[in-house]
């Protein structure tokens, strides 16, 4: 009986690695709308006249579902107790309808007087409607798309361990960086391009809408291959969470040492990203075009070099070995940006290579330290984490910004009167690195005692 079934879909090379492609898109879409934002800062200070704290808070709002409400762990749970195809599907069409909501708050016909827009002026006076609208979107949007890239990691799990599983993991990342790099460098283009500069944020949001299309192709074959290897889609009694698994998880040093990582990691990329285009801006004095393709460029990098370092991880590993040098150069990067002004078109080169050395040698490191029946909810918490940075990173930019730039206003900056001074800003970022830094020593050394073999070969272990 057990060689019943000898090949399933997942066996097939050019079908696995297809589906990883058709998975893939759905992240890359995600990425380009959290992404495509953020090269038009300067469009919402003129017609929304939104300060340096407003698109801090706009940023931010995206990660307070999955702080406060704890939703990438409560997501990972779901998706480990009813299975890939009816998370996915909740936490995409939540994903989707958030960025249409957000693309609304941006409309002229909502800016005219549109539907909602009298309410939102009844209260928060202090904020501006078109900012309340664009919140309530983006609030929605990070409610399913933390999520959404668990679903996508298990799927790579599913359809790859004991394969070639860091080098599509790697694949996943660089496919998904991608849509950043177009963000970053067809939103602006798009914005000046079109009749209405808002047409760049509908874009981005139709994207989505054809993402959702591509997650609804996947469940068919999820389902065959779940009937090939003789499973219902849903975990059996004994595979269910229970509360316990969570405390094996936050008592694992290794699980812990490598989430401390990803929340320090990602914080000092992120929300630097989301600002690069703006600090370019003021700092270098670029065009609003040109400063959108000089911050394309760390995605742009990591969609090469990613699936680059997960094929010599999957054939070499060290892993850990890895995220300690990316760590290195992610404090190179920040403390070269704040104090000196070598060209910001090699710092984000080295920024990429940074970007991808981290996250292609970790998520494949955390399907050794967790059981897979147990993956999603290692990556919901890890998520989850990770956003409390995502969360107050951008909001404590915006803020420094607003503090040590005194006198200066958004009306000034777009008038090309005045720049904003990101020095400290940056160097706070810097300091993230450093905590990075120590974050992966510590994991090294603890993988030596924990047997977990993060320093082996993607499918080895220590004996």
């Amino acid at each position: 009986m057990k060689n019943a079934i000898v090949r399933t879909l997942k066996d097939n090379t050019a079908f696995r690695w297809g589906i990883l492609l058709l998975v893939a898109f759905v992240q890359a879409a995600n990425y380009y709308f959290y992404d495509a934002i953020s090269p038009l800062k300067r469009d919402l200070e003129e017609h929304f006249h939104f300060t340096n704290t407003d698109f801090g808070l706009f940023v931010s709002v995206y990660s307070i579902s999955n702080i406060f409400l704890l939703m990438c762990i409560w997501g990972g749970i779901i998706l480990d107790r009813i299975g890939i195809r009816r998370t996915g599907s909740l936490f995409i069409f939540l994903m989707t309808g958030g960025a249409f909501i957000t693309a609304y708050g941006a409309s002229d016909y909502y800016v005219n007087g549109g539907f909602g827009y009298s309410f939102m002026n009844t209260f928060l006076t202090d904020y501006s409607p078109e900012l309340k609208m664009m919140l309530l979107g983006r609030f929605f949007f990070g409610l399913g798309a933390e999520t959404s890239i668990v679903v996508v990691s298990k799927i790579i799990v599913k359809w790859f361990k004991g394969k070639e599983l860091a080098m599509a993991f790697g694949f996943k990342i660089g496919i998904a960086r991608a849509g950043s790099w177009a963000a970053f460098y067809f939103s602006p283009i798009i914005a000046a391009d079109a009749p209405t500069w808002n047409i760049a944020i509908w874009f981005a949001a139709i994207l989505l809408g054809i993402a959702l299309l591509a997650f609804l192709i996947y469940i068919i074959f999820d389902l065959k291959l779940d009937k090939q290897i003789e499973q219902t889609g849903l975990l059996g009694e004994d595979e269910r969470f229970h509360p316990r698994d969570l405390v094996k998880l936050v008592t694992n040093k290794s699980f812990l040492f490598v989430t401390l990582l990803c929340m320090t990691f990602y914080s000092a990329v992120f929300p630097f990203q989301s600002f690069s285009p703006d600090f370019f801006l003021n700092k270098f004095g670029v065009s609003q075009e040109m400063s959108g393709k000089i911050a394309s460029l760390l995605s742009l990098g990591t969609t090469f070099f990613t699936p680059l370092v997960g094929l010599f991880v999957d054939k070499k590993g060290r892993s850990a070995t890895l995220m300690i040098f990316g760590s290195l150069l992610i404090i190179f990067v920040h403390l070269s940006f704040a104090l000196t002004m070598i060209s910001p078109i090699f710092l984000m080169i080295v920024l990429g290579i940074a970007f991808s050395l981290v996250p292609a040698a970790m998520w494949p490191s955390v399907a050794k330290i967790v059981a897979e029946k147990r993956i999603g909810t290692a990556f919901g918490t890890m998520f989850a984490i990770q956003n409390l940075g995502l969360w107050a990173f951008p909001l404590l930019i915006g803020i420094i910004l607003d503090k040590t730039n005194p006198g200066i206003t958004p009306e000034d900056v777009a008038g090309g009167i005045a720049t904003y001074n990101y020095t400290y800003a940056i160097l706070m970022l810097a300091c993230l690195g450093v905590l990075g830094l120590f974050f992966a020593l510590l994991l090294k050394r603890e993988d030596k005692n924990a047997g977990y073999g993060l320093e082996l070969p993607s499918n080895e272990r220590q004996k």
